[in-house]
């Protein structure tokens, strides 16, 4: 019975130890330590804005200002550090580390847009950057400018957790499996099967044009109504999107890389063509699942793969190439970079010239409308619109943590790394849940404390049972070792027949122990 006792304590123990392992792995799979490219000094500004500065006394009985602006704008813009993301990622990846030990990802993110779009015959309908805001016109209904600009750009599609063991520990796959390739996604629903109808106006399965509808019934004070869908799984698992690269809205026509994406014949030839995007499984966080992604129902996973697939094809692209070979030339003007904003005929060829001359009127203003676009683009700015990124250059970088104490060994990875580099070198990084971390990391440490106490008083009692029944025993059994002391057993010969009953009623209530405990 004692042993059963213990056994079932250290069960508990072992239990609910493994259980909060996992509240710390999937907790800290939501808040990594986020490195950026660039960053700023938020504390610097915050001491600034409380006005922080040394106080002065006036007796002249009137109020005065403390000036804390000047700080503010000091903390804006000599705070900002930039952070050599190339470096560090090699040294993270080197055998100089062995930060994997304490990581359960790392994921690394690029400035490069997944355009997605839903194949139809007569109509481009853009997935992803979502448009659905954009097409019932909230931007021009008096909604809040930084409201309507955050939803517009509220994104369906998201980047899965690397970490395959967390990531199918959390979810369950409804339907289908789990993506094998690049070019596979899978979809979220909730855990009773329910799927945002903003996700379906997204991906094209609900008419946009219906919401638009509904949008200025309600502005115009008309009855609003929403019907209820559903979907089968087979309906869901026939989804599929075509990818379009950042370069693919640009033609070159004689010597100039023009902006298509307004021309819908050219959109729709180019949609057609483009490389297809599956969906293979539905997903949905399991009951046991306690930080089970922050993702709304009727989000779109993919893989770290299709992100990287997308930054090779983009950088093999001619318009890249050309770009990249000469950072003086601007590849939608076919000029030199410059802040002029006026467009010089005279800077023409003879070639250009007689393009122009052969354009209809249409045609001439889609022309003149891309080429005033980005007659003022730097260098760095077309880099930034063509998608052009590096994968060895990330321009961010998030660590996950396996728990808290892998946390602290990960800050000083990054504080090694810091110790020889100059304090302009060093990188500097984002710590979201750092003061949260601290204080449920020492109640972890308690409730483990207790749970080691509470099998460390069991063992000590079931010792002192153990060693008063072996005593009890001698006492009865006096007579008996009277006899065998009269026929020539030494004390070694008794101690060794007490110790053979002792080990054979041990292995034997252990093995019980042990196996009722497993039963129950």
């Amino acid at each position: 019975i004692g042993i059963i006792g213990i056994a079932l304590i250290m069960s508990l123990s072992h239990g609910i130890q493994a259980y909060i392992d996992r509240v710390e792995e999937e907790t800290l799979s939501s808040y990594p330590l986020t490195i950026q490219k660039e960053s700023v000094d938020m504390s610097a500004m915050l001491e600034s804005l409380v006005g922080s500065t040394e106080e002065k006394e006036y007796n002249d009985g009137k109020v005065h200002s403390i000036n804390v602006m000047g700080d503010i704008f000091t903390a804006l813009t000599q705070q900002v550090k930039i952070n050599d993301l190339k470096t560090f990622k090699e040294y993270i990846e080197s055998d100089k580390t062995n930060i994997k030990d304490y990581v359960s990802a790392i994921s690394y993110g690029y400035n490069v847009q997944m355009n997605l779009y839903k194949e139809d015959e007569s109509e481009v309908i853009q997935v992803n950057p979502t448009t659905v805001f954009d097409a019932v016109g909230m931007n021009t209904s008096g909604m809040s400018s930084a409201y309507s600009s955050y939803m517009s750009s509220y994104d369906v599609f998201y980047e899965l957790f690397e970490n395959e063991d967390i990531l199918h520990s959390q979810y369950d796959v409804v339907a289908g499996r789990w993506p094998e390739k690049y070019n596979e996604v899978v979809i979220q629903v909730s855990k009773d099967n329910l799927i945002v109808d903003y996700t379906l106006y997204s991906l094209g399965l609900l008419d946009q044009n219906y919401l638009k509808e509904q949008f200025n019934n309600m502005i115009t004070g008309k009855e609003v109504s929403f019907e209820e869908t559903s979907y089968t799984m087979e309906e869901l698992l026939d989804l599929e999107f075509k990818l379009l690269l950042n370069t693919d809205y640009y033609k070159k026509e004689n010597g100039i890389w023009l902006n298509k994406s307004d021309d819908e014949d050219y959109m729709l030839e180019k949609i057609k063509n483009a490389e297809t995007i599956k969906v293979v499984g539905i997903i949905k966080a399991n009951e046991e699942a306690i930080g089970a992604a922050s993702s709304a129902p009727g989000s779109v996973g993919y893989t770290r793969e299709l992100k990287e697939h997308l930054i090779n094809e983009i950088n093999k692209t001619e318009i890249v190439k050309e770009q990249l070979a000469n950072e003086k030339i601007n590849v939608f003007t076919g000029r030199e970079f410059t802040t002029n904003k006026d467009f010089d005929m005279s800077s023409l060829t003879p070639e250009q010239m007689q393009y122009f001359a052969s354009m209809s009127q249409a045609e001439l203003a889609e022309f003149m409308k891309s080429y005033a676009s980005n007659m003022t683009s730097s260098y760095e700015e077309n880099l930034s619109k063509l998608g052009i990124s590096s994968i060895e250059s990330p321009d961010s970088i998030n660590i996950y943590p396996k728990d808290f104490d892998s946390k602290e060994e990960i800050t000083k990875i990054i504080d090694e790394y810091n110790k020889d580099l100059e304090e302009n070198e060093k990188i500097k990084y984002t710590d979201i849940v750092g003061i949260m971390m601290s204080s449920v990391s020492t109640i972890v440490d308690v409730i483990s404390t207790v749970l080691i106490a509470f099998v460390a008083i069991s063992l000590v009692v079931s010792s002192i049972m153990i060693g008063i029944i072996t005593y009890i025993s001698v006492l009865e059994r006096t007579k008996e070792i009277g006899i065998l002391r009269a026929i020539g057993a030494s004390k070694k010969d008794v101690s060794r027949v007490f110790n053979a009953e002792t080990f054979i009623i041990g292995l034997t209530a252990g093995l019980f122990g042990i196996g009722i405990t497993l039963l129950l």
